[in-house]
């Protein structure tokens, strides 16, 4: 593990990530998933896909990569794409795993890998629908730090930048940028995946006209007993 810093915004990050392969001159990029880290995918993916230099990111806030300011995920993509050019990364192929996908495909690499990706706006269950307008209501009141307990289990351990963070995030409709990408996209998903449901990757796959979509058998983290079918997948859509 290697970590380097960057100034975005006349902010200082230091960015955790591990390289694997270093000597492939074609570059693989893996992007986890909000409230993950680079482990998760490097634990699945390293063993395959040779042909590729391997780069594993936590991005700020996750993982070994601390962060205490509000974001955007324009933001988390600018400072995705300056950490890369410090790495001279040629963005062969970008994966991106739930909100990773939603980083991954603003960065516009030559190839898009998206597993389970965020970016469709999906119907709350009544449950989260009457938490949101209890927080709302009490937060009129002035009661904000009662409140807290009411966060999601995503960010219920989280500092406050963190929080406001997720709240930029957790709601973006990525459509017109799943359709504005142009370039070639692998899109892989869980058949019972409830936090990135089956009917969102199709809509994703029905989105970005060069795109093939595959789907397994498993929840949000079906990658995980997946990776070798994935990886040869990768390779012969894209070698």
């Amino acid at each position: 593990m290697a970590s380097k810093s960057l100034t975005f915004d006349n902010k200082v990050f230091e960015i955790s990530y591990e390289i694997i392969n270093p000597s492939c001159k074609k570059d693989i990029v893996f992007l986890h998933g909000w409230g993950s880290n680079k482990d998760i995918m490097k634990n699945v993916f390293s063993p395959y896909l040779k042909d590729f230099r391997h780069i594993y990111i936590d991005m700020p806030g996750f993982g070994k990569s601390a962060n205490e300011y509000e974001l955007t995920t324009k933001e988390y993509v600018k400072i995705t794409d300056d950490f890369l050019t410090l790495l001279n990364s040629n963005k062969e192929i970008i994966v991106g795993h739930s909100y990773g996908g939603k980083v991954a495909t603003l960065l516009n690499p030559k190839n898009l890998v998206l597993l389970s990706s965020a970016g469709i706006l999906e119907e709350k269950s009544f449950e989260v629908k009457t938490k949101i307008a209890f927080a709302k209501f009490c937060n009129t009141l002035g009661l904000s730090k009662f409140t807290k307990m009411f966060r999601s289990a995503d960010v219920s351990t989280m500092n406050e930048g963190m929080y406001k963070t997720f709240k930029n995030v957790v709601n973006e409709d990525f459509s017109t940028f799943f359709q504005g990408y142009k370039n070639n996209a692998l899109i892989f998903w869980g058949k019972s995946d409830t936090a990135t449901s089956l009917e969102s990757g199709k809509k994703i796959a029905s989105l970005i006209d060069s795109s093939t979509f595959i789907s397994y058998d498993g929840d949000h983290y079906f990658f995980v007993k997946n990776a070798k079918d994935i990886s040869e997948r990768i390779e012969n859509g894209i070698l």
